[in-house]
């Protein structure tokens, strides 16, 4: 047997290892959770039986099983430590549709029910598999301190980028009409978000666009803790995990939305401003300044952002919303509207070039960075701007998130044809000003790198905030 091989089994045991105890810690974790809502003998009915104890030991083999999986995977593919979060959420997710979705049923003997009534029935088991993939991810990491995993620690400099970040939009976002929260508890929360940040994601560079997808995940991750977590255990010693409570509080999670893309984003020029500033050579910054694009990259935003656009409008007819569109310019009627909705998709498209250059190496990268900017925007947009911009009230209250539903189908719509299209025109350039031979090589090697980080993930969980926001809005 080779040492490569040798090295490559001591690497799987001690990852399928570390990776068992890390389910432990992300069982106990799920254990007290379903403990509090009585469903460990749901567990225990696959013996047979509806004993709690039974339950919760059966639930903890499971854990140790699927976390020494989780390990096998992180050493196989390489995830780093930066990504890791991303794919513990990601990882959770899964087992909630493969564990009580599809297998516990199965194993009761009982039909498969994938619909949404009972996908609604099992919100609270879907926070718990979060909670229990993001414990996971979290001991994984500590656990193999001094591995391949491991990643650097961030420097004192990026944590205060982090909080001064996490603070100022924290205090921005308390200027926002209606948004009923604390203000020193808000600037609180955007403190710790903001110094986390780095210390979850090692603080490394990265371009802004998938910072931005990045962060506003990382909103999504601080709603489930903060408001259906650490406030209803502080308040009442309870979870807010039922679809009830978290209806309840969902009127606050556009907030936590924008105040997590926006920590990001500043984060992010924040330490591009200071290595342009204490660097002389400009070819060490890593990460390219938002403004440095071509007037090709704009021209490809303009004709991605219309194509989107037009997907979008078909949304916008059917629930009228064209009109209100148009009093953004003072105007009203459907054409104009329908002139103003084409102008903004196409602005739009042009900060999608500016932010997202580069990112696509394939079709379904493309509507990936594309989905999650076009929910993004409608979080900015629909939500926030335009009720401010059309002379309407903002609020964020249940009742309108759940009628800008609609709106958020035509923004996820949007965003398939602005990623898939802008691909589709850069890909046909040379994105990477190189000779044409060592195009191919370049793409296949970025593609690479773009798969084992954490844009998949943060794709996908993008995906789940939006087909999870049905479930919370009809349980107001």
């Amino acid at each position: 047997m080779s040492t490569a091989t040798v090295t490559d089994a001591i690497l799987h045991r001690r990852a399928a290892i570390s990776g068992g105890l890390a389910g432990v810690a992300g069982g106990v974790v799920f254990g007290a959770a379903m403990a509090v809502f009585g469903t460990l003998p749901t567990i225990a009915s696959i013996l047979r039986t509806d004993s709690a104890v039974v339950g919760f030991i059966l639930h903890m083999l499971i854990a140790v099983l699927i976390g020494a999986a989780f390990g096998l995977l992180v050493i196989r593919f390489r995830i780093r430590v930066r990504d890791m979060l991303f794919w513990g959420l990601v990882y959770g997710a899964v087992w909630w549709f493969l564990g009580p979705q599809t297998l516990l049923p199965l194993l009761q003997g009982m039909p498969v029910d994938w619909s949404a009534a009972h996908a609604e029935t099992l919100l609270p088991s879907l926070v718990g598999h979060l909670f229990y993939g993001a414990t996971v991810a979290g001991v994984f990491v500590l656990l193999q301190r001094g591995g391949r995993t491991t990643g650097r620690v961030p420097a004192v400099g990026a944590v205060v980028r982090g909080a001064v970040a996490g603070t100022a939009c924290a205090a921005l976002l308390t200027r926002v009409p209606n948004f009923q929260v604390g203000s020193w508890a808000w600037l609180l929360t955007g403190l710790v978000l903001g110094v986390l940040y780095p210390l979850i994601f090692t603080g490394r560079p990265e371009p802004t666009g998938p910072a931005l997808a990045r962060g506003t995940v990382y909103g999504f991750a601080a709603w489930v803790v903060v408001e259906l977590t650490l406030q209803p255990l502080v308040r009442d010693g309870s979870l807010g995990w039922s679809r009830t409570d978290a209806a309840a509080v969902a009127g606050r999670l556009p907030g936590y939305l924008l105040l997590g893309a926006a920590t990001a984003v500043v984060f992010t020029w924040l330490g591009l401003w200071l290595r342009g500033l204490f660097l002389d050579d400009v070819r060490k910054i890593e990460v390219e300044p938002p403004g440095a694009r071509g007037p090709r990259a704009t021209a490809y935003g303009v004709l991605a952002g219309i194509v989107g656009g037009l997907l979008f409008t078909v949304v916008m007819v059917l629930v009228g919303a064209l009109p209100m569109v148009a009093r953004i310019v003072g105007g009203q009627g459907t054409s104009v509207g329908l002139v103003v909705h084409l102008v903004i998709s196409a602005l739009i498209g042009v900060t999608y070039a500016v932010l997202f250059r580069r990112q696509s190496f394939d079709v379904l990268s493309g509507i990936g960075w594309g989905v999650s900017y076009g929910f993004f925007w409608w979080v900015l947009g629909d939500l926030t701007l335009l009720p401010l911009l059309s002379g309407g009230t903002l609020s964020w209250d249940t009742a309108t998130l759940a009628a800008q539903f609609p709106s958020l189908v035509g923004h996820l719509a949007y965003g398939t044809g602005l990623g898939a299209v802008y691909y589709w025109l850069e890909a046909g350039i040379d994105p990477w000003w190189m000779t044409r031979s060592g195009i191919e090589a370049s793409r296949v090697t970025a593609r690479r790198e773009q798969v084992l980080s954490a844009a998949p993930a943060v794709w996908v969980l993008t995906v789940l905030v939006a087909v999870t926001l049905p479930i919370l809005l009809t349980g107001a």
